[in-house]
């Protein structure tokens, strides 16, 4: 049984010091640290898997992000490094979002399996 199943919903918003998710970045870190981490994309976020995104440009209070996020790269790297990384199919098609759209190596999982993709794991940390 896979160990903690860590659920992003909320987007990322931009802050002046972070160009990441900050739950990207620990699920990837557990995973370095030797641990058995999923992760679901749901919501807003599933945005994150859609691939090619660019953020240059982006501002807050009129000051730029000198290191815009690049959040497709960081879900590559988490499907790289052997964390699977799920999204719920129908917030996709919410959203408009298409096959052809999103990043390799992303899981799609109906709503309707969300309580089996929850009761296959020990944890669920939802952020």
């Amino acid at each position: 049984m896979p160990g903690i199943l860590s659920i992003v919903e909320r987007a990322y918003h931009g802050t002046i010091e972070e160009q990441d998710d900050t739950i990207l970045w620990l699920s990837h870190m557990i995973k370095n640290a030797g641990g058995d981490v999923s992760v679901l994309l749901r919501s807003n976020a599933v945005n994150y898997a859609v691939k090619g995104q660019d953020a240059s440009g982006l501002s807050i209070g009129g000051v730029a992000l000198g290191i815009p996020p690049t959040l497709d790269n960081d879900v590559v790297a988490l499907s790289t490094a052997g964390v699977t990384v799920y999204v719920v199919e129908e917030d996709l098609s919410d959203r408009g979002i298409g096959n052809d759209e999103l990043c390799d190596g992303v899981t799609k999982v109906k709503r309707s399996g969300l309580a089996k993709l929850f009761d296959d794991h020990d944890a669920v940390w939802h952020w």
